[in-house]
């Protein structure tokens, strides 16, 4: 039997699981919603059971391991998800142990934007470089980093929270107790919120698009105000860590034609290194299935750092 890997991805309104090989092939999937109100059981659950049927249906001679990503702050050593607002039940819960002892098999937990980002490096947008930056922008905005091949985690963990960058100096307060993130000036939400305070009603951000595409310049303003935060967000990335790739991600990506302009205008002025190097800033190529790869290249990984060990 060939080798394989089982990859969930956990996320807010979504339970979904892949059993995916070595080579990137999905061989099998399943998928369902979430359902936080039944209480933590009731997802403990629903997670193992969803990787019990995966592991059935293909069989469990040819599984390396197991890769669960979530949202929040995770303690990586532990196995334990130390913060997040969306699956509170879960929280300081010994989650990889319990899976791993009523699965019998190893588990691998990891933060979900880290997990996309690995997914775009093993089979998405950044299959050509060992070093990127991954900004998924949705309802808020999260990031990984991949260091030669590998998530930068930081010393507790939370390297990545880009979402946390300071783009406006005493701009919108943000729920981490900071002002001005770009977080609050560039996701979904806060087209949104610079919509209503344009006077365009309480529309979601599809709608400021439809508005922009048709030709509404309250909306395009919106787009480059927007656009102007992110790249004000990439000018620092790129000055920071001199990387050849910078990916987006996210349902924000289907205004790319409003906000691009605007946001590599921005990037341009505020980095030397982009004016004047080949760096890329393109669209990651994986969709929402970035990060059921990027679980399903956890056991992988961790396999092939271990035989370089014992080499």
């Amino acid at each position: 039997m060939s080798e394989y890997s089982i990859g969930l991805d956990l996320g807010g309104t979504n339970l979904r699981a892949a059993a995916i090989d070595t080579q990137g092939r999905m061989l099998d999937k399943v998928s369902g919603s979430t359902n936080y109100s039944e209480g933590r059981q009731a997802l403990v659950d629903d997670m193992v059971n969803s990787i019990a049927h995966l592991r059935k249906n293909i069989g469990a001679d040819g599984l390396t391991g197991i890769g669960v990503v979530v949202p929040g702050f995770i303690h990586l050593k532990e196995g334990v998800i130390a913060n997040c607002n969306n699956i509170a039940c879960l929280e300081n819960f010994p989650i990889r142990d319990e899976i791993e002892k009523r699965l019998s098999a190893r588990v691998i937990l990891e933060n979900d934007a880290n997990a996309a980002a690995l997914g775009e490096k093993w089979m998405g947008a950044g299959r050509d470089v060992d070093d990127l930056v991954l900004l998924t922008l949705g309802t808020g905005i999260g990031g990984g980093i991949i260091s030669r091949g590998q998530v930068l985690h930081g010393f507790l963990g939370m390297a990545g929270e880009l979402g946390h960058i300071t783009v406006v100096p005493n701009g919108n307060p943000c729920g981490c107790g900071n002002r001005g993130c770009v977080e609050k000036h560039a996701s979904a939400q806060a087209i949104s919120a610079m919509a209503r305070l344009a006077g365009l009603g309480d529309v979601t951000s599809e709608q400021v698009h439809r508005m922009a595409v048709g030709g509404n310049e309250k909306a395009q303003e919106v787009f480059a105000a927007m656009g102007q935060a992110l790249g004000i967000a990439l000018a620092m990335l790129i000055n920071t860590f001199n990387f050849p790739l910078y990916l987006l991600s996210g349902g924000v990506l289907a205004a790319w034609d409003q906000f691009a302009p605007p946001m590599l205008e921005e990037v341009r002025r505020r980095s030397f290194t982009f004016r004047h190097s080949h760096t890329r800033i393109e669209q990651a190529t994986l969709g929402n299935e970035a990060g059921l790869f990027g679980a399903a290249y956890l056991p992988y990984r961790r396999s092939d750092a271990l035989a370089q060990a014992a080499r």
